[in-house]
């Protein structure tokens, strides 16, 4: 960030980045769902027909729930992480600041 800018412009620089990171994130994590849904279905899809169909109905059910927990998990793990990543370029930008003003001073 600049000296030069306003802080309402460097704030909002930094607002959209965050959101562009979010974003990103969610794209991704959603990339993993449907990929991860894929996976299950071939799994889940039934090979023969068979004639019990009530006793193949629960284990669909319950294969279903467990790939969507997994996949609300690796959502929300990539949620995390991207916010993790902007706060800390944020902070080695205002790092790089300070160490751009202290050698101003020096000379």
């Amino acid at each position: 960030m600049d000296d030069d800018k306003p802080i309402t412009e460097q704030a909002m620089e930094t607002i959209t980045s965050a959101v562009d990171a979010t974003k990103d994130a969610a794209v991704t994590a959603v990339k993993k769902v449907r990929k991860a849904v894929k996976k299950v279905a071939k799994k889940v899809a039934p090979k023969k027909a068979s004639k019990k169909k009530k006793a193949k109905k629960a284990p669909k059910s319950s294969s279903k729930k467990t790939a969507k927990k997994s996949s609300k998990k690796s959502a929300k793990k990539t949620g995390k992480k991207a916010a993790k990543k902007t706060a800390k370029k944020a902070a080695k930008a205002k790092k790089a600041k300070k160490a751009k003003k202290t050698k101003k001073a020096k000379r």
